[in-house]
């Protein structure tokens, strides 16, 4: 039975990828009035909504878990509305929102998504009632909380052995005093006062003021102040835990950054995920000058913080910044709250544009670590720009957004910085100074702190990159950004082409050592990560230089841990990840040119690459400084980034190889083909299937073969040389004389020759003794006796006419298919009765139209895209071997996975196009879980040929440019103007997308269930028009629900499982039953994702073996494919076969769920079926399973067909559930029988619980009948011990020792029910002994199917 698994059943272990949330909306159709609907909402991270808070929602607007919903269920259907509906007049009400939606929105539909993702990510009234009781309680314990002696602040003996100090005290020495007083003061600060908290993670701050008494005149010096805040802090948290009201407490970093630790506080009970209070320790107002924390000073000692006696004679002490910064950080928590409060009022777009910004930041994970752009910095920049005047009060929280995308995006903080300051103190540091000390500078309101103090100038890089792309996906009327930017996540490993994990951290240590950091480490505290990370980021920039469009790192996470255990150190912190976002122009080049030898910038150069550098003379006469890196295919000069990288980090870093893993390419494994895949003799692709009338071509001229020719590539090169022979091909076609027609065109529609193949085609050169040798044709034929012959692929080529030809060529072979433009419109014609001549499509016209129109067409699009991005080819091809491994092959369109991964490089916002394979078929992936088939089409525009209007982006661009320099309330004002002349109703922008998507909804239901359509294909989706069906999309998208969670989880853990083929090794205890092949019949099976540990020679010669002629070869030869389709002709009705064509060793099989049901008795419906009979008088046929497996094995002449959950003989032990029924009249009475023949070595026991017994037979039966009848030799087994029958049951409880035989019962009751469908329930065991040789049950059939039935009644039996 073909079972589809939703992704949200426990038994196999699917998990969704967890977005942010997901909103799902009803758009209201045209003529109805905003409020119609409905909206569903699913917080996939983990809602923290109350059970009473979805109390009055619909059910069916409820969450219904992740269970997928049928295919009839959520799909959008156009509202039929009556014609006093449809025309009636707006309301004044409605008039407003309209108005206001076309002043502040881009659309209606805009406006509704936007609403409810704010109404569902801000904080409810009820739930802000609980947390601020909750707050109201902490500050009274915290007022309570004793007060301790003064001791030395190196001397911690006071506090409790259960309390750890949440600080790295290193140096352990250090000068002051401490003692705990109750806080002065305890104010709650953050977004949670400003409004702009959101879930999932609801985090409310508390500032606890430290008293004055507390601190000493010198605390800046020498992490002195920061001890004392860990002191402060620990304190406070030994007492807290031993309060009732806390579930949890816990200390973490502030922002990861370890020289500033924080209390959290979670409630107890079941409101323990409703909030985390932070408690932030801070110093007294104006206690600290200000002037001895500018970042031009120095409070870190060197002599203190290398632990010498006394300090240098002479030495000057390097500045501080960022040690500086965090201690001015504290002193400000209060100002800036109180200024962004002012800013905020009477400005509800701000709360809303903040509240967008921070989903935004959070679903292209830029909101945490050391060094984020996080929600408070944020709103300090919403701020800004209303303090520039760049936003006005009267802006929605949409326009905002747009606003600081705009801002991030147009500005370079990294070397222009930003100031809130208003203070004209001269005394003050300037930007200047700033820049002098940090990357990126954005001072506060006081003029003293740098809010980007942390962030590394390729991380604001990566900031600036996607407020672009983000403004671009925005501008792009064909899109949904509201779903693409604020719906959809970006992982790092999805984003980006290349990763790289440093494994361990550590190593930056020494790297510190090796580039002169000692001042950046006392800067930092001893955070050698944070101290080394701007260093490397900035030599690996250099390094790649034009090769990479953008290099990012990830942010070092700071953990949480018990307030009874150590803090962790820097090495904790997890492995470093890389991100590379490559240039395809030059991210392959496998020189790097430096300066003219002469030159004084050529030492740098070879100090820069070391031992790499070489003088060479170029064309040009120039003698220059180069490096040149080794590769010889297109997949090692992928792979040249990866060697710049490591050989970078040790010569510069002292950071080995060993401790890099680098994940650019790992997938390609399996598209790998050369000697390390195939070996020369069996990488083959897959079947093509032969024409009725055609030509086929060999071409004679075998420069050279396969066999140790072709590097160990991924195929990129086999398939020029094939586009190379096929453009000589088309030369000679065109050049042909003396045909009747001429040849008008000739195009290729072969996979190879849009480089979508997954391995594409060699050059053969068949061994003769391996082959039978027709004469008279000059043909090949196999021999029996030997392996299959290599599979040798035609490639077909479509030679349209006014002709038709041939000329040999390279070896390889193509098939001609001669084309005539009117052929297709001749078969649409039909003569009616009346005799009147009509054109309608049939089947022939279309399959004809398929062949000569639309697959030339795709072919040349695809041959074009490849051209524009040199990674599409491996993406596709890694898409199709991950279908095809999932024993698919037949179940989707070669054609329709190309086209799905064309849109990824045609449509791929919110990312960039691919530049590596592997990262495009991550998302590819991530497209087949995430796209709503359902309700939408996959519009793939190839050639561009969906075009808009050039004038309309000009004018764009130029409003664009008003805008930033009028004041905000004429830009309000030209926006209007704007949106009311080229809003996405008025059609301008998408037109061919809106009726694609108009006409895909009202014709929904007759359509396929993946729908695609292109320029040339807009409305009945060709390519999936007959596959894949309902069930097999439902089981892809589950399949690739999980490969992708795996393949994530493995390539961002460095030091976990890399085996990345476990994803293309399909479930097979999803299937009924497994046919193994044997492995000599399978002309591919070097081509399997696991290499086979026998292989066997294929008939082909080496590439210098002597051939005097050459005849035609065996072409298009896969015994398994003939295999298969005898046994879907035979058997398609009964069930259905999977199979990987690519050297795949097992046929999966399913049973179709009807196939059991039983059918009225016909002499002609009796192919694989068997009499049953449901009473005295009516027969019925059903499927005599034993029979069809013994066809099966008789079709395929040796295949073992074998459960795959069953283990081998050798096995001592098997359990096995099996239904077998037959139906038999004895002496007048329904009899149950079954009989098993016995095998040597293996014993048969069956087994009936007494609780599915009837107790009380039929008094009309003979005791015999009621008793266990038996045949042969068989011996009574004695009662269990504890088991007792009772005098009134008859029938017997079977435990070991077992008896062998035939067993008839009379009646048998399942569930309390009599059994009268003909059912036997019996348990298998087997016992084998293991140095037996002899075959036993196991080894030849072992079947959990449905068994034979004669009645619906107990339908549970028919499945699994």
């Amino acid at each position: 039975m073909l079972r589809c698994v939703t992704p949200g059943e426990g038994a196999r272990g699917l998990r969704r990828e967890a977005p942010i949330l997901r909103v799902v909306l009803f758009e209201r159709a045209a003529g109805a009035w905003p409020g119609v609907g409905a909206q569903v909402f699913d917080n996939a991270e983990g809602d923290m909504e109350t059970e009473e808070e979805n109390q009055d929602l619909p059910k069916k607007g409820k969450a219904q878990g992740r269970k997928r919903a049928s295919a009839a269920e959520g799909v959008v259907k156009q509202v039929k509305l009556s014609r006093a509906d449809l025309y009636k007049l707006p309301t004044n009400e409605e008039l407003n929102q309209l108005k206001e939606t076309e002043n502040l929105f881009h659309s209606s539909l805009l406006r509704l998504q936007i609403e409810e993702l704010l109404k569902e990510v801000k904080l409810k009234e009820k739930k802000k009632q609980k947390i601020d009781a909750f707050l109201h309680e902490i500050n009274t314990l915290l007022s309570a909380v004793p007060e301790t002696l003064e001791t030395d602040l190196a001397d911690q003996s006071w506090l409790p052995k259960d309390v750890k100090v949440p600080f790295l005290q290193v140096p352990s020495s250090v000068k002051g005093k401490f003692r705990f007083l109750p806080p002065a003061t305890v104010t709650v600060v953050g977004s949670y006062l400003l409004g702009t908290c959101i879930k999932p993670e609801i985090n409310v701050d508390l500032a606890v003021t430290m008293p004055r008494a507390i601190l000493q005149d010198k605390d800046n010096l020498n992490q002195r102040y920061h001890r004392k805040r860990a002191l402060y802090l620990a304190h406070i948290a030994q007492h807290l835990s031993k309060e009732k009201l806390f579930g949890s407490v816990r200390f973490t970093y502030m922002n990861s950054n370890h020289l500033k630790p924080i209390v959290l506080l979670q409630p107890q009970g079941k409101d323990k995920k409703l909030v985390t209070v932070r408690l932030y320790a801070c110093p007294a107002p104006g206690f600290f000058k200000p002037s001895r924390l500018y970042p031009s000073k120095n409070n870190v000692r060197t002599a203190w913080f290398l632990e010498q006696g006394s300090p240098g004679e002479g030495a000057a002490e390097s500045p501080t910044p960022h040690y500086n910064n965090s201690i001015l950080c504290d002193t400000g928590l209060e100002s800036n709250l109180l200024f962004l409060a002012g800013a905020g009022a009477d400005f509800p777009g701000m709360r809303d544009g903040v509240t967008l910004l921070k989903v935004w930041l959070h679903q292209w994970e830029l909101d945490k670590g050391l060094g984020c752009l996080n929600g408070f910095m944020a709103s300090m920049l919403v701020a800004y720009l209303l303090a520039k005047h760049k936003i006005s009060q009267g802006m929605s929280g949409y326009q905002v957004l747009r606003s600081v995308l705009q801002f991030l995006a147009t500005s370079d903080l990294s070397a222009t910085g930003i100031s809130l300051s208003k203070d004209s103190d001269s005394s003050l540091p300037t930007l200047a100074d700033f820049h002098q000390a940090f990357e990126v500078v954005f001072v506060d309101p006081s003029g003293l702190v740098n809010l980007c103090a942390d962030m590394t100038a390729s991380k604001y890089k990566q900031v600036q990159f996607e407020a672009k792309r983000s403004m671009e996906v925005l501008d792009d009327r064909t899109v949904d950004g509201f779903q693409l930017l604020l719906m959809t996540p970006k992982p790092l490993i999805r984003t980006f082409d290349h990763v790289f994990h440093l494994k361990h951290v550590s190593k930056l240590q020494g790297a510190c050592k090796k580039m002169q950091l000692l001042n950046e480490l006392m800067d930092r505290g001893g955070n050698y990560v944070a101290a080394a990370l701007p260093f490397v980021t900035s030599l690996l920039a250099r390094g790649l230089a034009g090769r990479v469009l953008l290099l990012t790192h990830s942010l070092p996470q700071a953990p949480q841990w018990p307030i009874s255990a150590e803090p962790p150190k820097h090495k904790d912190a997890g492995h470093l990840s890389f991100g590379l976002l490559l240039t395809p122009e030059f991210a392959t080049s496998i020189l790097e040119k430096g300066p003219e030898a002469d030159r004084p910038e050529a030492a740098e150069f070879r100090k820069f690459w070391g031992e790499k550098s070489e003088l060479r003379r170029f064309q040009d006469g120039a003698i220059c400084e180069a490096v040149v890196w080794g590769a010889e295919t297109m997949c090692q000069k992928r792979l040249i980034p990866e060697q710049i990288v490591k050989h970078l980090l040790w010569l510069h870093a002292d950071i080995p190889e060993s401790s890099i893993c680098y994940t650019g390419a790992v997938l390609e494994s399996v598209i790998r083909v050369g000697r390390e895949s195939c070996g020369g003799r069996e990488q083959q692709p897959a079947p093509a299937v032969p024409d009725a009338v055609g030509l086929v071509i060999a071409f004679g001229r075998t420069q050279r073969s396969l066999v140790g020719e072709l590097p160990a590539g991924t195929g990129e090169e086999a398939m020029v040389s094939i586009v190379r022979s096929y453009d000589d091909l088309s030369r000679k076609l065109w050049n042909l004389e003396g045909l009747p027609l001429m040849v008008t065109a000739v195009q290729g529609t072969h996979p190879t020759l849009r480089y979508t193949e997954v391995f594409p085609p060699t050059p053969m050169k068949p061994d003769y003794s391996y082959h039978m040798r027709i004469k008279d044709k000059e043909s090949l034929l196999p021999l029996a006796e030997k392996p299959c012959p290599a599979y040798i692929a035609p490639m077909k080529v479509v030679c349209h006419m006014e002709g038709s030809g041939q000329g040999p060529l390279d070896g390889y072979v193509f098939r001609l298919q001669v084309a005539y433009h009117r052929e297709p419109h001749i078969l649409k014609e039909v003569v009616t009765p009346e005799g009147m001549l009509k054109y309608r499509d049939t089947e022939e016209s279309q399959q004809l139209e398929l062949e000569t129109l639309h697959l030339p067409y795709l072919t040349s699009s695809l041959h074009g895209l490849q051209q524009q991005h040199p990674a599409f080819s491996g993406t596709c091809r890694l898409a199709k071997r991950w279908v095809r491994a999932q024993l698919l092959s037949d179940s989707l369109s070669d054609e329709c996975v190309d086209l799905l991964a064309a849109s990824l490089f045609l449509h791929p916002a919110p990312f960039t196009p691919p530049s590596s394979p592997q990262v495009g078929f991550l998302r590819f992936l991530h497209l087949l879980t995430a796209f709503d088939w359902k309700n939408s089409p996959l519009i793939v525009n190839l050639n561009a040929d969906l075009k808009e209007p050039s004038s309309i982006p000009k004018l764009f661009t130029y409003v664009k440019l008003r805008c930033e320099e009028l004041p905000a309330t004429k830009c309000n004002c030209l926006w209007v103007e704007y949106s009311s002349r080229f809003a996405p109703a008025t059609g301008l922008f998408d037109a061919d997308y809106t009726e694609i998507r108009n006409e895909f909804v009202a014709a929904r239901p007759h359509l396929p269930v993946m729908f695609i359509a292109t320029p040339r294909d807009k409305r009945s989706s060709v390519w999936t028009k007959e596959r894949p069906s309902t069930q097999i999309l439902q089981r892809l998208l589950v399949l690739a629900l999980e490969s992708l969670r795996a393949l994530e989880e493995q390539l961002t853990d460095p030091l976990g499982s890399q085996d990345v083929k476990m994803v293309f090794r399909p479930p097979l205890d999803f299937y009924d039953i497994l046919i193994h092949l044997n492995a000599k019949q399978i002309p591919r099976h070097l081509e399997g994702v696991d290499r086979p540990a026998k292989s066997f020679s294929r008939g082909m010669l080496k590439s210098d073996a002597p051939v005097k002629t050459l005849v035609f070869p065996v072409v298009g030869y896969d015994p398994v494919q003939c295999y298969l389709q005898e046994l879907r002709e035979a058997f398609g009705d009964l069930a259905l076969f999977f199979y990987d064509s690519h050297g795949g060793e097992v046929i999966g099989v399913l049973w179709k769920p009807s196939s059991f049901e039983p059918q009225p008795f016909k002499a002609s419906n009796m192919k694989g079926r068997m009499m049953a009979s449901l009473s005295c008088e009516e027969l019925v046929t059903v499927p005599n399973v034993e029979a069809i497996l013994e066809d099966f094995e008789i079709l395929g002449e040796g295949p073992e067909v074998v459960h795959p959950q069953l283990p081998p003989a050798s096995v001592g032990e098997c359990y096995y559930w099996v239904i077998i029924s037959a139906r038999q009249q004895c002496a007048g009475l329904p009899v149950i029988s079954t009989s098993c023949k016995g095998f040597p070595g293996c014993t048969i026991s069956f087994r009936i619980s007494p609780t599915d017994l009837s107790p009380q037979p039929p008094t009309n039966i003979p005791a015999v009948a009621t008793s266990l009848e038996y045949e042969d030799e068989w011996k009574v087994p004695q009662q269990p011990p504890g088991k007792q029958t009772g005098p009134q049951t008859r029938f017997q409880w079977l435990d070991p020792p077992y008896a062998e035989g035939k067993y008839s019962f009379s009646e048998i009751r399942v569930n309390g029910e009599a059994n009268d469908s003909g059912f036997l329930v019996l348990l298998v065991q087997c016992f084998k002994e293991p140095s037996t040789k002899r075959r036993g049950w196991s080894d030849e059939i072992a079947y959990n199917g449905p068994s034979a039935t004669a009645s619906s009644k107990y339908p549970q039996w028919a499945q699994r």
